[in-house]
């Protein structure tokens, strides 16, 4: 099985922004340790993150053939119609992931706008977030 990660906005300044919220892990070892168990679970991981919403509407149609994927659209979950747009027409399963508790911030952060067409959301466990995603996806899907 393969699974693509998308990564939205600021998700590249891992371990050096907004410690309260995002913890101390980088997108580098975010991305080892999705490597690591994606291996353990015989399951292929590509990883993809811009700043650039348009550029991950690209990513999404251009990979369609993959098995799901795990998005974390960052502050486009509240504001991207072209991202859900693009998820639909893909029509493969996905997890929303969020490394915090989107609903114990700020108040706009609470609408998503890929909740409800995703399996699920996982937020506010940090890492655990994306890990989740990658077992449910795994057992669910491969």
């Amino acid at each position: 099985m393969k699974i693509n990660v998308i990564s939205g906005p600021n998700i590249n300044l891992l371990g050096n922004r907004e410690k309260n919220h995002y913890g101390d892990i980088t997108y580098d070892n975010l991305k080892k340790t999705l490597l690591k168990e994606g291996d353990r679970l015989n399951v292929d991981i590509d990883f993809f993150q811009s700043n650039y919403e348009g550029k991950i509407v690209d990513y999404i149609q251009k990979n369609v053939q993959a098995g799901a994927f795990i998005v974390n659209a960052a502050a486009y979950t509240h504001t991207s119609v072209a991202i859900r747009d693009a998820l639909i027409a893909a029509k493969k399963p996905f997890v929303e992931v969020h490394l915090s508790n989107i609903f114990a911030r700020e108040h706009f952060r609470h609408k998503s706008f890929l909740a409800d067409i995703a399996d699920g959301v996982v937020a506010g466990l940090g890492i655990h977030s994306y890990l989740s995603a990658l077992y449910y996806l795994a057992n669910k899907y491969s």
